[in-house]
């Protein structure tokens, strides 16, 4: 697994074992850059990210090395939080990040508090926890760390949807690629 664009191209990512981690595969998330930057990567400079269910860190990473100025990267267990810290320190990331090890609702609230405002969230969550997608982008449809011009995505199996629409979030786009899929959304006016 490797940094695929921008500062820390090429550079390799830890992942660990035997845990319930899934990293987002190097083309998933080539292709996941690839639609959000329309060919123009100048477009994620100054960005803010939440990476939910965060693993290895690689999607948050990756913002960070095409200019996202701040990325929240929320990860549950204590081991996952711990490689996000180690995968950061290996590539010389000393700032432009906080990663907050508690469940996904509790990391919203917190942010949510202190006024946060994302352009981009990315949930990832374990395949097989299919309710933690509905939780967190119901969560996500009412919080007011999305404005207009967020962008929500959701990796999930392809075999497996999400849900066209929660409150006001509503996808507007499915691209599949092997096993896996993303569902990008986006508040509705």
């Amino acid at each position: 697994m490797r940094i695929i664009a921008g500062k820390y191209r090429g550079r390799p990512l830890r992942s660990l074992r035997g845990l319930d981690l899934r990293p987002t595969s190097d083309r998933l998330r080539e292709t996941l850059f690839d639609v959000l930057t329309g060919g123009e990567p100048e477009r994620l400079a100054g960005t803010v990210w939440l990476d939910l269910f965060a693993g290895t860190g690689a999607v948050g990473i990756e913002a960070l090395s095409r200019r996202a100025s701040a990325v929240y990267f929320v990860e549950l267990s204590k081991k996952a939080a711990a490689l996000i810290h180690a995968n950061l320190k290996t590539l010389g990331i000393a700032a432009g990040y906080e990663v907050l090890t508690m469940d996904a609702a509790a990391a919203l609230r917190r942010l949510e508090s202190r006024n946060v405002a994302c352009d981009f969230c990315f949930l990832d969550p374990p395949y097989r926890l299919q309710q933690a997608y509905a939780e967190t982008l119901e969560l996500l449809s009412r919080s007011p760390l999305l404005h207009a011009k967020s962008v929500v995505i959701a990796e999930h199996e392809k075999r497996f949807d999400p849900g066209e629409a929660f409150g006001a979030l509503a996808r507007y786009r499915t691209l599949k690629q092997g096993d896996a899929a993303l569902s990008f959304y986006r508040l509705s006016s």
